[in-house]
């Protein structure tokens, strides 16, 4: 039974990552994949300076690691800041890259993102597939960026657009297919 570790880069209250989140949460275990959905907010690290090393490691970053580890599955959704991703999603990737053995080697991930405008977070989520298949991380093929916010979720929280529900599913067969754990 494959397992999933999901995370947003945004803790903000009404995040609209966080719903892009809980709607990859709800069709991973609708095909049997056990859920671990958490916050960011639970893993507070300051900002990634290496004079840190190896005396002031934050806890968290050991913790976040080891559930990476843990896991078969990870999707990360993350906002776009500027064109690019946000500080939190940068320092977590940053503070993890430093851990060993590479919490990065065993899952396979996934990554998704809404923005306000029509892109979808594609810059961001560009960034992020370099920057993770640069530290050994296999990133399924299908990107999930939607936008603009407005109209993906009904007022209820669930996807509203049919076309992101397919990317979803596509995203969430891609992530079965190639995980470690199977369905």
């Amino acid at each position: 039974m494959a397992t999933a570790l999901t995370l947003c880069g945004s803790i903000r209250t009404g995040s609209v990552n966080k719903m892009l989140q809980d709607a990859v949460d709800a069709r991973l275990a609708a095909t049997g994949v056990t859920v671990n959905s958490i916050t960011l907010r639970d893993f507070e690290m300051p900002i990634f300076n290496q004079d840190l090393e190896p005396d002031d490691v934050p806890e968290a970053a050991g913790r976040l690691a080891d559930l990476f580890r843990s896991h078969d599955i990870v999707f990360i959704a993350t906002p776009e800041y500027n064109g690019g991703l946000p500080p939190l999603v940068v320092n977590t990737i940053a503070w993890l890259s430093r851990q060993r053995p590479s919490p990065f080697r065993h899952a396979v991930f996934g990554i998704g993102g809404v923005s306000s405008g029509r892109y979808g977070t594609i810059w961001a989520q560009s960034h992020l597939r370099d920057s993770l298949s640069k530290i050994g991380a296999l990133v399924v093929p299908t990107l999930l960026g939607t936008g603009p916010d407005s109209s993906v979720f009904a007022d209820d929280g669930t996807v509203a657009e049919a076309g992101v529900i397919a990317k979803i599913d596509q995203m969430v067969k891609e992530l079965t297919h190639f995980s470690r754990g199977g369905i």
